[in-house]
């Protein structure tokens, strides 16, 4: 086997569409796997997109045509050996032309392609070129074939196969990408080579593990068409053996026509596990191909021995959704994940380790990809293996009713037989979800009226998509959307499967979390805008507002700014300045998000997971993410780190008076005292007392609290403080629009350690939620730590770290960068 991959050389033009006159008629060099709108940044023929406005100057590139070209050198193909032009990605709707002749049209990104071109490969320079439709002229036209169907934005983005969320979401940008965005190459091989390798994985009880692997075959000797084209070499009669070897344990398999199963039993071997829950050891597993004793290809994977289940049967609240993992149930403490970047190709593997282990940092063991984006790379599913995170992947459909005549339904199962294969020997895939909120969509979103019984996409979910798991996967659970409740149930019952928690965000407070005890929350979360340096590096109005242009054309929310604003008033007074109000609401943000994972794992086992709404984001823009479009964590990073930790104290109602719930995620029991004291705000003690500890490994125990500590005094000047070695927390009487807060309690003094800086912080009088925003000092500058709460007399070392070194290392306590909740209160003592 012979790869060569075709990256060099490339140059794009426009060729169609409401193109300007300064980008019109000129070819430019393009970056292979890459995309129309970065190769034209780089050539300085359009503005940065994510910069201010610039995104509503590019509208016109939605409707462009583009032609990559590029030449390569090649010898023309061998009697009997093949010879095939390899697409791993084609974004979106393309016509693929070798020397002139028309090898194929694409119209589905999530597929790869390959051609045979042994009729159109020549001796020496050979012109290939690639020509790419307007996407969304497309899908247009499919919308009129095949009849319009609802979705949650205006373009037709479930008429095509292409990421949603390239078409703009309510965090995303309208940019609709073009171009070759995986690798290509040519593949020249004689005898035979896989067309398929799907490791299936399992451990048997007494701690073997196996693995099955379904190999299938091209033979060179036969076209697609399977005529005879060997020639004199016989090279389609070759006697074919696959090897697997594994764990030290080798099997060898002949095969039969052009498929083939080979199993390697190896005994006593290290269990994968989630992170928090044991080690995640992986094995090198190799298969390769032998025609007549000679290896003519090979592929490698690493494994992880694991069993995985979902928990549905019905119990006497409902029916749960109850990760179990290795035979332990499994509390799912995680996020939805979104592309990384808009521009898919500029998410390499690096950022997805950064961004894998700052979901590991937050105590993190689940993300769940979305189904507006794609089917993750082999690179996110490598890291996830290696950290132990569980990875959820919905099946790419959202927010839309999809059609499920031709040529959709060909395209669908086309994609999803190539990627349930190609991930299957991932340790860390755990579920395939048919879809992202379309089975509710149907029932509560007026679709039926709009559909007059046109289809919707059921036949997807219920029909095609478990089919091709339980076929080519059946290793692994499959549930038909999220949010699902079985049977004729609504599909967002919170006895009942998964649910998706919204109406905190669009309608009711935060508090209004407590109201429901789903037994798997999926999707929940609150806004705020990225830190500062993120925001003032990207968007320039002046003076800079929630209402400026650039800073609203980055909320792509509906009524998003309205939202916040309602979402503040109940608990922060109204900010007196832009710095306040963004400050307020990334820490409003924080609470929201925190008070409904703390009400969730409170109720640990009924509930079962907490996935938030959303770990990252694709570009510089208000949203729900926990890390910023450049990468930054805001504070609701730090407040997901404190609400998912291991062990975990909080004051929760129970039986209408206040209890405390420990929390215990650990596999060891939680034994000792609870101190806790009911306190002024100065720091006088009025109630105290000690409980006894004794949780359970994975347990969550309800401790009595005396009626001197949860009754206070003064409601206004009082917090009760509960502790141990391990876990803290402290519970306010009242929301701080009425709390009596010192509006000045911290001092604060600065060292310069290896690293960065040390800041000590000491607080006079109760200080809730401290943080540092040292990004306003050193764009570099990230802190290992926030949402500090301390009571009087207290002190916390906050280690920020930066490559910067400071002028005035002071700057690190300024009053715009050392924060809290006590000076945006409006009461002052």
């Amino acid at each position: 086997m012979i790869r060569t991959t075709l990256h060099d050389g490339w140059r794009v033009s426009a060729v169609g569409g409401p193109v300007p006159a300064d980008v019109a008629g000129r070819e430019v060099p393009a970056a292979v796997p890459g995309s129309t709108h970065l190769d034209l940044l780089a050539a300085g023929l359009i503005p940065e997109p994510y910069l201010d406005t610039n995104e509503s100057e590019l509208v016109w590139m939605h409707r462009a045509d583009w032609r990559y070209a590029t030449t390569f050198e090649a010898d023309g193909p061998r009697d009997g050996e093949a010879v095939e032009l390899a697409f791993d990605g084609l974004d979106t709707v393309a016509t693929v032309e070798l020397n002139g002749r028309v090898l194929g049209r694409t119209a589905n990104m999530h597929r790869s392609y390959r051609f045979d071109v042994r009729d159109a490969l020549r001796d020496g320079a050979n012109e290939l070129v690639v020509t790419f439709r307007s996407a969304l002229a497309h899908a247009e036209e499919q919308e009129e074939a095949l009849g319009r169907r609802d979705r949650a934005y205006g373009h037709p983005f479930n008429a095509v196969r292409k990421m949603a969320c390239s078409f703009g979401w309510d965090w995303g940008p309208d940019l609709q990408t073009a171009g070759i965005w995986k690798p290509v190459r040519l593949e020249r091989w004689s005898a035979a080579r896989f067309r398929e390798v799907r490791p299936l994985v399992t451990v048997d009880a007494g701690g073997t593990g196996r693995v099955e692997v379904h190999v299938a075959v091209d033979r060179a000797g036969a076209d697609r068409a399977g005529a005879d084209r060997a020639g004199a070499d016989g090279a389609a009669g070759a006697d074919l053996v696959v090897v697997a070897s594994v764990g030290g344990v080798e099997r060898r398999v002949a095969v039969d026509g052009d498929t083939a199963v080979v199993a390697a039993e190896v005994p006593g071997v290290d269990l994968w596990w989630p992170v928090g829950y044991g080690d995640h050891p992986l094995y090198d597993l190799r298969v390769t191909l032998e025609a007549d004793g000679v290896e003519v290809d090979a592929r490698d994977r690493r494994v992880g021995f694991r069993t995985i289940t979902v928990d549905t049967e019905p119990d006497e609240v409902g029916s749960p959704f109850t990760f179990v993992v290795n035979g332990v149930r499994v509390f799912a403490k995680g996020a939805n994940w979104i592309p990384d970047d808009h521009f898919l190709t500029r998410v390499t593997r690096d950022r997805l380790v950064r961004r894998v282990e700052q979901a590991v940092d937050a105590n993190m063991n689940m993300l769940r990809i979305w189904g507006g984006g794609i089917y993750e790379t082999e690179d996110f599913y490598d890291v996830c293996d290696e950290r132990g995170v569980l990875v959820w992947q919905d099946f790419p459909f959202a927010c839309a009713a999809y059609a499920e005549e031709s040529p959709m339904w060909e395209e669908v199962e086309a994609e999803a037989r190539e990627n349930v294969a190609r991930l299957t020997s991932h340790a860390s895939l755990a579920l395939w979800n048919g879809n992202n909120e379309n089975l509710w969509g149907y029932q509560d979103w007026g679709w039926q009226e709009q559909l007059q019984g046109r289809t919707w996409g059921l036949r997807f979910y219920e029909e095609l998509l478990p089919a091709i798991v339980a076929e080519l996967d059946p290793t692994r659970p499959y549930s038909p959307g999220s949010p699902y409740s079985p049977g004729d149930l609504h599909p967002n019952e919170d006895t009942h499967g998964t649910r998706h928690e919204w109406e905190v965000w669009n309608r009711l407070d935060y508090t209004h979390y407590r109201d429901f005890t789903p037994r798997f929350c999926s999707e929940f979360g609150f806004q705020g805008p990225p830190t500062w340096a993120t925001l003032t590096t990207w968007v320039h109005d002046e003076p800079m507002t929630p209402t400026s242009p650039g800073f609203l054309l980055h909320q792509k929310a509906e009524d998003g700014n309205g939202k916040l604003d309602r979402g503040l008033a109940p608990h922060l007074p109204a900010p007196r300045s832009f710095e306040d109000w963004h400050w307020a609401t990334q820490l409003n943000q924080a609470r929201a998000v925190a008070f409904g994972i703390e009400h969730f794992r409170s109720h640990w086992p009924r509930t079962a997971g907490a996935v938030v709404w959303q770990l990252n984001d694709c570009w510089p823009v208000t949203s729900w993410a926990a890390v910023d479009g450049d990468e930054r964590p805001k504070p609701l990073y730090y407040a997901l780190r404190h609400a998912f930790a291991p062990r975990l104290l909080t004051v929760q109602p129970r039986d209408g008076r206040d209890a405390l719930l420990a929390v215990n995620d650990t596999g060891a029991a939680w034994t000792g005292e609870v101190a806790v004291t009911r306190q002024t705000f100065a720091g006088e003690v009025l109630a105290a007392a000690t409980i006894p500890l004794d949780v359970p490994a994975r347990s969550v125990a309800t401790l009595e609290l005396a009626e001197d500590l949860v009754t206070p005094t003064d409601p206004k000047g009082e917090v009760l403080v509960v502790s141990t070695a391990d876990a803290r927390a402290a519970h306010v009487f009242l929301e701080d629009l009425e709390l009596a807060y010192h509006p000045a309690p911290l001092s604060a003094e600065v060292t310069r350690v290896d690293g960065g800086y040390r800041v000590d912080v000491a607080a006079s009088s109760f200080a809730r939620d401290v943080a540092l925003l040292p990004d306003r000092v050193a764009e570099d500058a990230v802190v290992d730590d926030a949402l500090v709460t301390l009571a009087a007399g207290e002190s916390h070392s906050f280690l920020v770290r930066t490559a910067a070194e400071l002028a005035d290392p002071t700057a690190l306590t300024g009053p715009l960068v050392l924060r809290s909740a006590n000076a945006l209160s409006a009461v002052r003592t």
